[in-house]
């Protein structure tokens, strides 16, 4: 026990005597200060979650690095566009859609032996990021429709001359046309 009677708050730094303390991870707190670092909602041991020396409650700790990404909602019929600035989470801008600068991208024979190259950005695509369509191995991140941009997946991807599109550009653009194919009265319309 340090001189001055107790341990030192985990957040004041001041000392903790016996009467106020709260154990949590080792550290000792006062009770006054076992609150969230970011909302400061008071904690007890069924509500705190801990980070390396800070302390949070469970839902600013699960924004804060709690996994991100679709299917990881609040709850059932959650959307929320709360993205953690307050939390200090800074957001890279999405790269910009580029189409296909390969000229020729169904030919197998402008990879070098043994690697894959992306058709999209030209760079070599990894077995852990790989997803094969149109006849090429494509990023992750590169999988997208060649007109609108759209991320794509094996069930709504359409392939052209070794360009991949989204089943509705697709549609639009080498579809049949004409009376009884989705252009006609009655039919949702997509428009750019």
């Amino acid at each position: 026990m340090p001189f001055g009677g107790g341990n030192k708050c985990g957040r004041c730094q001041k000392t903790v005597y016996f009467a106020e303390d709260v154990q949590c991870e080792g550290q000792s707190w006062h009770k006054s200060c076992f609150q969230c670092m970011v909302c400061n909602k008071s904690l007890d041991s069924t509500t705190v979650a801990v980070h390396v020396d800070e302390i949070y409650c469970k839902s600013c700790y699960g924004k804060k690095y709690g996994p991100k990404g679709y299917g990881f909602g609040g709850g059932a019929g959650t959307l929320s566009t709360d993205r953690g600035e307050h939390l200090g989470i800074k957001h890279e801008a999405p790269a910009a859609h580029q189409p296909t600068n390969n000229p020729n991208a169904s030919k197998f024979a402008q990879n070098l032996p043994g690697s894959d190259v992306c058709p999209r950005c030209s760079k070599t695509v990894y077995a852990a990021e790989k997803v094969i369509a149109g006849g090429n191995s494509w990023h992750k991140a590169c999988f997208r429709c060649a007109k609108c941009g759209k991320g794509l997946e094996s069930t709504t991807v359409a392939d052209k001359d070794g360009e991949i599109y989204c089943k509705a550009c697709y549609g639009k653009n080498f579809g049949p046309k004409g009376f009884g194919f989705g252009q006609g009265a009655g039919a949702l319309a997509y428009a750019q």
